[in-house]
Parts: C-alpha cells; structure tokens; sequence
C-alpha cells in the first residue's frame, strides 16, 4: 500500500468522526471506536495512527479532577503586561495553570486557573503582578458547560 504525496491533507467525515468520538473519551478500545462508526478494530487503529502521525493528533491528554486536589476554585483571568517576555515559560511552570493564551482585545495575555479557595486566586493574582502585570480583571466559573 503506497502512501499519499500529501496525507496531511486527506480528513475525510469518517476521520472527523473519529476525532470528534476521541475527544469525548480518548481511552475507548479500538474495537468500540470501530462499531461506532462502521470499521473494523484494525481500519480505525490505522485512521487514527495516521491522525497522529500527520499531527492532527496532537496527543492523549488525562482530564483531571481539580477538585480532587484541592483546588476547588476555577477562574478566568485577563491580564494587562506590556512586557511578556519570560512569561509564557514561568507561567506555564505552574500547576494551578489550566490555560494561557495571547488574546487581542483589551488583554494581552487570558490565564485559566483552578485554585485552592480564594485565597489561592489571590496568591496568583500577587503572583501576576510581580510578573509585570499591570492590570488583571477576574471572571470566577460558576459551572461549566462541557
């Protein structure tokens, strides 16, 4: 079996569906995967080996319960730093960091933390500013959605 010029560029419905499947439970045996969308065990291992290996798959990541850790506060902070540079790597170093993005708007950097209680939140909010940050604006998570 030859492969294609460019494989990376082939992600047909039947991969779509595989991927949108993965990402609701990335542990399901093969053999389930397989019934749920018409293909044998073998046939979809295949699909997704080559997701992976065309890097669609970026990887397998656990979920974890924050919660169970202590951290029982989630929140979404937009930060105003006229300087990020080291910040992507320090803040990337620390384990209450569910998320950081770059974002245009009126912040320059967007942080998802889960924290212990609010003294937690405040720790990381002391921590930001002796990281440059100029002006943080917080959004508590109520519930999440999905």
């Amino acid at each position: 079996m030859g492969h294609m010029a460019d494989e990376s560029s082939v992600v047909d419905a039947l991969d779509r569906e595989i991927l949108g499947i993965l990402q609701m439970d990335g542990r399901i045996s093969w053999q389930m995967l397989g019934d749920r969308v018409g293909l044998s065990a073998n046939a979809v291992a295949e699909r997704v080996r080559r997701l992976i290996r065309t890097g669609v798959i970026k990887g397998f990541r656990a979920e974890v319960n924050q919660e169970a850790l202590g951290r029982s506060l989630e929140a979404i902070i937009h930060v105003r730093m006229p300087h990020t540079q080291g910040f992507d790597d320090a803040v990337m170093k620390r384990d209450d960091v569910l998320w950081a993005a770059h974002v245009t708007g009126e912040s320059d950097v967007t942080v998802a933390v889960a924290c212990a209680g609010t003294s937690g939140l405040d720790h990381f909010l002391k921590w930001l500013q002796r990281e440059g940050a100029t002006e943080t604006r917080t959004d508590v998570v109520l519930n999440k959605i999905r």
